[in-house]
């Protein structure tokens, strides 16, 4: 103790001036660390609940410990003042624990917060993923800094990532339907294929999805019920998002009877026309005569929507197949519905009639 002490003091004399150099730029680099801190704090304090890029950066610099602050510090001024061997190796020793530890809580809130702004970007549809995202974004982040601080202290860690790789494997086999609708649903949250309110339909079952959870998404069908599909299950049919795009274009099909004059049935497009142009937000396409069938001329009319809602979609298509069997029947248009006749002929070849002719009045009568 009592040579330690001088030797300490002398070494301190003989590097006086590296140490006032190496403690200026400590201190002024944990200065700047320190207002970058507060900085960050403000910028992830003044937009709560906004996943923006600049609260994504404010979380990440308000995340830097004190800690770190300090073993950089110590690290700087051993650079400059150039101690014993001893000292020397501690100091980096303690240096890349804290810059691994502190690398580990700095990547985690990047990619947290590059999630969240992703999620936050439309509808939170994975909120309730969030603590479980978080956990295994910790663990394989805290993992690989655990690697990184072992390796550089020398220890072989070889045949820990063989181990960790095999154990890996081993949970994932066993996890493997989990893990499959868990990478499902971080698909839905990046890709964003439908989100939370819209109304989708695959196979033959149509719903608004109600919750996008880890392993399965929920809708609620027309009908009422509750539909439960598994998030991979889900991915691996054809959706169709009816709730994405700016229109929707409805088709009309209906028959007019083969005894329409043919001049009433060019009149028959205008007078369509006229019907869907009635509709605030439709916009008419075409209408035309598509085939002759059994009992019918058959017709189709297409219009376009700017209305996605599916009520006023509905409310729109029975407006205008109103209008047109109003205006049919002042124009003497009639439908055509599945109708027979059936013709018999005499002996002689002549066609009789199906019906009976009307009695002759009597006379006198």
């Amino acid at each position: 103790m009592t040579t330690a002490m001088p030797a300490t003091l002398s070494w301190i004399d003989a590097n006086k001036g590296a140490l006032m150099l190496g403690v200026a730029v400590a201190l002024g680099l944990v200065a700047v660390m320190l207002v970058l801190r507060a900085i960050g704090a403000r910028m992830a304090r003044g937009e709560p609940g906004l996943a923006t890029w600049r609260s994504v950066i404010g979380r990440v610099l308000a995340k830097t410990s004190v800690a770190f602050m300090v073993v950089a510090a110590f690290d700087i001024v051993a650079t400059y003042a150039e101690p014993p061997r001893r000292i020397a190796r501690l100091v980096d020793i303690a240096f890349i624990i804290a810059f691994a530890l502190q690398g580990a809580v700095w990547a985690r809130e990047l990619i947290l917060g590059v999630i969240g702004r992703r999620v936050e970007d439309g509808d939170p549809t994975l909120s309730s993923a969030g603590a479980v995202i978080r956990v295994l974004v910790s663990i394989a982040l805290f993992a690989l800094a655990i690697i990184v601080i072992l390796d550089n202290l020398g220890v072989n860690v070889t045949a820990l990532v063989a181990g960790l790789g095999i154990g890996g494997i081993a949970i994932g086999l066993a996890a493997q339907g989990i893990f499959s609708d868990l990478f499902a649903a971080l698909a839905i949250l990046f890709d964003k294929p439908f989100r939370r309110g819209d109304v989708i339909r695959y196979d033959n079952s149509v719903g608004t999805v109600e919750r996008i959870g880890l392993k399965t998404t929920r809708m609620r069908s027309l009908s009422g019920e509750q539909l439960i599909m598994a998030n991979t299950k889900l991915l691996e049919r054809e959706i169709h998002n009816l709730a994405s795009g700016g229109s929707r274009r409805t088709t009309l099909t209906f028959a007019l009877t083969y005894q329409t004059p043919p001049e009433q049935l060019e009149r028959v497009p205008e007078l369509a026309r006229a019907a869907v142009e009635a509709r605030r937000g439709c916009t008419f396409v075409r209408c035309c005569l598509t085939a002759f069938g059994a009992s019918s001329l058959d017709h189709e009319l297409l219009f376009d929507n700017k209305s996605i809602d599916p009520d006023a979609l509905a409310a729109d298509r029975a407006a205008v197949m109103l209008d047109l069997i109003r205006t049919f029947s002042a124009e003497g248009i009639d439908f055509a519905y599945p109708t027979q006749t059936t013709f018999t002929a005499a002996p002689d070849g002549t066609l009789v009639m199906p019906w009976s002719p009307p009695a002759a009045p009597k006379k006198g009568a």
